[in-house]
């Protein structure tokens, strides 16, 4: 009798620690579409590791439901159609409750309209800007799903406009990437930058890619503008940026948020961008901020200024904690912890060993404040949030903050523009 309980005692002891290290074992895995390669690849590279280190932190602390956070990453190689058969393969095969990308709009959008939308599968872009976004969940197309931890370009335009007043644009020649994002952007632009008395004397799309812009270059000269403003992305705004100064163009350039790149000055040179200036989706600083700024190069490799890199690392964070909260893989029930993650009456949390904190808060029942390292956000009912712009221009071949402008100054002017 004695020898079968210790060879019972035994087998359960083994049971016990084979269930442990299947616990320790188990992974939660969501699918990260991101632009790695192509005209965005930077963008893209710094998205991925910044979900990286926010999973990473939140395992560290713990864990969701006792299992770690993964992340399966594909390459979207900055291209639609491409994007939309890795988020196929990530929903369809790999049954991920949630997407993460991608970085540009012409990406995002038809991962929702074609893939994520249709499942019912819940997809955040941490840096997809274009006012599309918002008209298809005005549209009932969506089915709710969609979110993104960036604002929107009908506000950015309306900065960018009045920034560029104020810098002393008074004659611009447009030269812009020829997709949605840069339609889009140069309308609400331009529609605000006319309304403020600048005048706009040619207006020039261009397709991506290509290996010379000497003819779009050419037809944005005419006019004698005193300024380009350049809505492009690193590679081929430095091409563009470098023909232009080639030909003769004024050396004054205003810049989407996506030409706040160390590649894009390294490559242009920053002799000839002493007079360059542009905006971006703006911060309001948090103690997430402070962890982020200190941690995040030595986790990937990046500059923590990559456009991109700040707000991923909250996507990251709040789809980690939303999850967390649904309390499964639900996609419907993750839909509606999403706003749960960013409760404004919940308890503030901050990026990185406040995790711990927040799963205990979430344990309990408790609501909780994720205020990431763009500051507090919460969504509205299209998955849009609201905040400020940086104003930002590039000194000695560094981007450099320039002023800020509110939520309240972009919704006041843009109220008086209407």
């Amino acid at each position: 009798m004695r020898t079968t309980i210790l060879k019972l005692t035994s087998a359960l002891a083994l049971v016990t620690l084979a269930g442990a290290a299947q616990a320790a074992d188990c992974k939660i895995t969501v699918g990260l579409v991101m632009e790695l390669t192509g005209p965005a690849g930077e963008y893209g590279q710094a998205g991925a590791k910044s979900v990286e280190m926010a999973f990473r932190d939140i395992n560290a602390a713990g864990g969701v439901r006792g299992c770690d956070l993964a992340t399966d990453t594909r390459d979207s190689q900055s291209q639609g159609n491409v994007a939309v058969d890795a988020a196929t393969q990530l929903v369809q095969v790999k049954k991920v409750p949630v997407i993460i990308g991608g970085i540009i709009s012409s990406v995002s959008i038809p991962i929702l309209t074609s893939v994520t939308a249709p499942a019912k599968i819940v997809q955040v872009s941490p840096a997809s800007s274009s006012p599309t976004l918002t008209a298809l969940g005005r549209d009932g197309k969506t089915n709710g799903i969609f979110f993104r931890t960036i604002t929107s370009d009908a506000l950015q335009g309306v900065a960018a406009a009045k920034y560029a007043v104020d810098k002393g644009f008074k004659k611009l020649s447009i030269i812009h990437v020829n997709n949605d994002f840069g339609v889009n952007m140069v309308a609400e632009f331009s529609r605000a930058y006319k309304a403020l008395g600048g005048i706009i004397v040619s207006d020039t799309p261009y397709n991506e890619k290509q290996s010379s812009y000497a003819s779009e270059v050419t037809a944005a000269m005419a006019g004698e503008p005193d300024g380009l403003y350049l809505v492009s992305t690193p590679v081929d705004g430095a091409t563009i940026a470098r023909t232009w100064i080639s030909q003769g163009g004024v050396q004054k350039f205003l810049l989407n948020d996506g030409m706040n790149s160390p590649d894009f000055i390294e490559s242009v040179g920053a002799d000839y961008l002493k007079d360059a200036y542009g905006t971006s989706s703006g911060t309001s600083p948090t103690a997430s901020t402070d962890y982020f700024n200190k941690n995040y190069k030595e986790f990937s490799g990046i500059e923590p200024s990559n456009p991109a890199a700040d707000r991923s690392y909250d996507a990251g964070a709040i789809v980690g904690l939303a999850i967390a909260i649904a309390g499964s893989d639900d996609p419907a029930k993750i839909k509606d912890a999403m706003y749960k993650a960013v409760d404004p009456a919940g308890t503030p949390i901050y990026a990185g060993k406040e995790f711990a904190k927040a799963l205990g808060l979430i344990k309990d029942g408790k609501p909780i404040r994720y205020e990431g390292v763009i500051g507090p956000v919460s969504f509205d009912k299209y998955g849009d949030i609201t905040g400020p712009f940086r104003l930002w221009k590039i000194v000695d071949g560094k981007v450099t903050t320039d002023g800020e402008m509110t939520t309240d100054d972009v919704n006041a002017l843009q109220a008086k523009l209407q």
